[in-house]
């Protein structure tokens, strides 16, 4: 919300300097985002008169100006601008002036072999407007040595404030200006503007609310006044610069009238040109397939959902979002027509969700409008269209009834100080609550506090103990540490999986992997092809259709950022995510996920790309490294954990696994991302990714109360022996590893596979898996026989599980 210091000024009669003004929208609850100064910008601008302007002698399209600032020296000046000529006036930037619609510096410089001692200056290069055919052309009478700010009256900061979706009341100026008194920054000016005007006759356009019993509420009041013989044109000046001064662009009178009523009151309006509109008005819902043309220039198709304002021609309005383009106010205009309305805050959400227009009425209708103000605002705009372009008023009719809801809340003045602990004088919050216009009824230690009709969010007592607090002060709260026994060490305050939280993003990190963080919900195709989709897991009212339904897997996000780096030039993408995914409503089917991705050649060792070697892109191997590097640093021990070939679907058959602690304890997969999978997500490869769900890891094991025995390093040389066996092609090499280890346990210290070979020699359907067998001895060395033995043990061991065969 866009606001300039003069406009507030017209509600709030203070003194309080801006700096003041700031500090206490940010106390009160409008936060200040930014201010912007022009006087501090534009202050060593100056008005100048332009002694000569003679002819370059280097250059045809340049011109040496000689100055006068107003101290009585002659600054010589090279321009260049077509309307530079002698006598006129202009404005004056010396050297070391910052420029901002050039962003430099100007200095004293040499154009052409002739010196020039600063600038004259047109409205673009002072950041005023996109005009820069010439320099600013003053009136004769312009003083010379006046600040331009001064002299064209451009001392007005401009406030932008982020107002919360609970505020519609602040989305008004009046409504800010009103804060600001209640926190005593000045007094509330009366607002005479609403007075009503009086109307000759009646509004010979007739309004018809064509809607089901049900359908009521979609506009409960439509107010209409016409205003015959107005003269639309431009708007006058100050009118302009305010529009101009919070981002809008001036059009004309009576559309300008709109737009300042809009921000001054948060009282959005329309105007309609009386010569445009076939017959009566009638307001109703859209019938699918409708089309109007819009304001902005596009054509709109309309579904039922949609409210829309229509005459014998058809649609003429999308009500409460944008007017259309054939009944629209422009020079020729003269009899106007101007609508003051009330729409359902919901169905105006939906409806400009669904066309995808974002506008000033569309933003404050959907959070609530001051239904008391419909009447007044058709008030002033009428004097404003009176006051501008003259005219002659007709009465304001009606269609429907403006509601008045009346809402009363019994509030003891003790629940401040129940609630936040502040000791606020009863005469101090009766006199805040009054000034935010609330009707304080009662004299005893409880009242009856009526709640004004532009403050919707104010429900209950704690709604009214926050509006005291935040004009009191929230300074005001004391500090009260927590009660500790200072004998006791403090209990741990993190739980195991917001620990395992932490520890996941670090060692993620510390593999090379950026942190991203993606959307809680993604499209219901997308959800369903990782496993998702549900009825009970799709939003009842999208942000986007697009965004409908909470996502099953961190994938979907990470993939589609990689693959939005990728199309930005950033190919090796290496991203990770540690968010929640849902599976069911329930709480228990809401777990944390740990998840990593790499694309292209993002390995954890860096690109790869190297003039002598030829690159490699991140492979399977890499995904499993991501995940058991976080397994351990997540002090989750892998002994007992199965990988299991083959992952979830949207991941390749061939080059993935399944982590788990037996069948039921699945904690997560790696490999790579299927190409179905990336097709379906518009990606390119390859990917590989690693998900872990921490919540189904294995908490850790209690620390023993005994001492661990020191380490005991056997004096004996190891030995190793190797083992080729030929299995079914389905049988795991990890279970031919479990059971050579299981064949000896008190020798066999590691067992690792260092070939599988499938081809000569081996029957079809089979493959070899030759293993490593590491023999520590401790009490003695090993001979022959007993290294035999062992042997043979081993062999009938892995037999016995696997129905392996040793290998001739």
């Amino acid at each position: 919300m866009k606001f300039t210091l003069s406009w507030l000024k017209d509600h709030l009669d203070t003194t309080t300097s801006l700096d003041e003004i700031v500090d206490a929208l940010t106390r009160v609850g409008l936060e200040v985002e930014g201010v912007e100064d022009p006087a501090k910008a534009l202050a060593p601008y100056v008005t100048a008169h332009v002694i000569s302007a003679e002819q370059h002698p280097n250059a045809d399209r340049l011109r040496v100006c000689m100055v006068d600032t107003g101290d009585g020296k002659p600054i010589q000046v090279v321009c260049g601008a077509p309307n530079a000529r002698t006598g006129m006036k202009s404005v004056f930037s010396p050297p070391g002036t910052f420029i901002p619609g050039k962003n430099i510096t100007i200095g004293v410089g040499v154009v052409r072999g002739v010196e020039s001692a600063g600038m004259l200056c047109s409205a673009y290069e002072l950041g005023l407007s996109d005009d820069h055919e010439g320099i600013i052309d003053l009136p004769a009478d312009a003083p010379v040595g006046l600040r331009y700010v001064d002299y064209a009256d451009l001392d007005d900061p401009m406030i932008d404030v982020a107002v919360t979706p609970n505020r519609p009341d602040a989305l008004g100026i009046r409504g800010i200006a009103r804060d600001l008194a209640a926190a005593g920054l000045g007094t509330l000016k009366p607002d005479a503007a609403t007075a009503p005007v009086p109307g000759k006759g009646e509004c010979p356009v007739s309004v018809t609310l064509d809607f089901a019993v049900d359908d009521k509420h979609l506009c409960p009041a439509f107010a209409l006044r016409l205003v015959r013989g107005v003269k639309n044109g431009p708007s006058p000046l100050w009118l302009q610069r305010r529009l101009k001064a919070i981002g809008l662009r001036p059009i004309n009178a009576l559309v300008d009238i709109t737009n300042y009523v809009t921000f001054d009151r948060g009282r959005p309006l329309h105007v309609f040109d009386l010569k445009k509109v076939e017959g009566g008005l009638v307001v109703r819902r859209a019938k699918d397939g409708e089309e109007v043309l819009a304001l902005d220039g596009r054509t709109y198709r309309l579904e039922s959902g949609t409210v829309v304002i229509v005459d014998g021609k058809g649609v003429e309005s999308i009500a409460g979002i944008m007017g259309g383009e054939h009944s629209g106010c422009d020079e020729t205009t003269t009899d106007v027509l101007i609508e003051s309305a009330l729409w359902d805050a919901l169905n105006i959400a939906r409806s400009g969700r669904s066309l995808g227009i974002n506008t000033d009425a569309r933003y404050r209708f959907e959070r609530g409008v001051d239904p008391a103000f419909t009447l007044p605002g058709i008030e002033l705009a009428t004097r404003m269209v009176l006051d501008l372009c003259g005219g002659e008023p007709t009465g304001t009719h009606v269609a429907g009834a403006v509601p008045h809801p009346s809402k009363t809340i019994a509030f003891p003045f003790a629940e401040v100080k129940r609630l936040t602990g502040i000791d606020v004088p009863e005469a101090e919050m009766r006199a805040t609550l009054e000034a935010l216009g609330f009707a304080v009824q009662g004299t005893g230690s409880t009242v009856e506090v009526k709640v004004p009709t532009w403050r919707p969010d104010v429900e209950g007592k704690a709604d009214l103990v926050e509006e005291i607090v935040r004009i009191a002060g929230i300074d005001r709260v004391t500090s009260t540490p927590f009660m500790r026994d200072p004998q006791t060490v403090a209990a741990p305050v993190l739980t195991l999986i917001q620990k395992r939280t932490r520890l996941a993003k670090r060692a993620l990190a510390a593999r090379g992997l950026m942190e991203a963080i993606t959307w809680s919900f993604i499209g219901k195709a997308e959800a369903e092809h990782f496993g998702g989709g549900k009825p009970e897991l799709a939003l009842a009212n999208p942000i986007a259709s697009d965004l409908s339904d909470m996502r099953p897997s961190l994938l979907p996000g990470l993939i589609k950022a990689a693959q939005r780096n990728a199309d930005r030039g950033f190919g090796d993408a290496a991203l990770f995510e540690v968010g929640q995914v849902f599976a069911g409503a329930a709480p228990e089917d809401q777990t944390i996920s740990a998840t990593a991705v790499r694309r292209a050649f993002a390995r954890p060792e860096g690109s790869g790309r190297f003039w002598g070697e030829a690159a490699e892109p991140a492979d399977v191997f890499d995904a499993k490294a991501d995940a058991f590097a976080l397994l351990e640093a997540l002090g989750v021990p892998t002994g007992g954990l199965q990988i299991v070939p083959g992952g979830p679907a949207w991941f390749h058959p061939g080059r993935s696994a399944t982590l788990q602690f037996g069948p039921k304890v699945v904690i997560g997969a790696f490999g790579e991302i299927h190409p179905r999978t990336l097709e379906a997500l518009d990606a390119k490869g390859p990917i590989v990714a690693a998900e872990i769900i921490l919540d189904r890891l294995p908490p850790p094991k209690a620390k023993p109360t005994k001492v661990k025995p020191k380490l005991v390093l056997s004096d004996f040389q190891p030995v190793e022996r190797d083992f080729a066996f030929v299995v079914d092609e389905a049988v795991a090499a990890q279970d031919v590893l479990k059971a050579a280890q299981a064949a000896e346990r008190t020798l066999v210290t590691d067992v690792v596979v260092f070939d599988v070979y499938r081809g000569t020699g081996v029957p079809e359907g089979k493959k070899s898996v030759a293993i490593a067998v590491t023999l520590q001895p401790v009490e003695k060395t090993l001979t022959d026989a007993e290294i035999e033995a062992v042997g043979g043990r081993i062999v009938a061991e892995v037999s016995k599980k696997t129905g392996a065969t040793l290998r001739g």
